[in-house]
């Protein structure tokens, strides 16, 4: 009965990991105001002055 018991409980902690792993690759990691900043440069949406100011700003 204890074996029972045992299994059932492993079973649900295996579970539970595997849902939350799932869950985690399902939604990129959130990006910090200096890769946004980054990003935006490279795409050409701000300009180099911009960039500096706004740079200097979030550090």
């Amino acid at each position: 009965m204890l074996f029972f018991w045992v299994l059932i409980i492993v079973g649900v902690v295996l579970l539970t990991r595997s849902v939350g792993n799932q869950r985690r690759e399902g939604y990129p990691m959130e990006k910090t105001p200096l890769e946004i900043l980054k990003e935006r440069y490279a795409k050409g949406e701000i300009d180099k002055k911009e960039y500096e100011e706004k740079k200097k700003e979030l550090s």
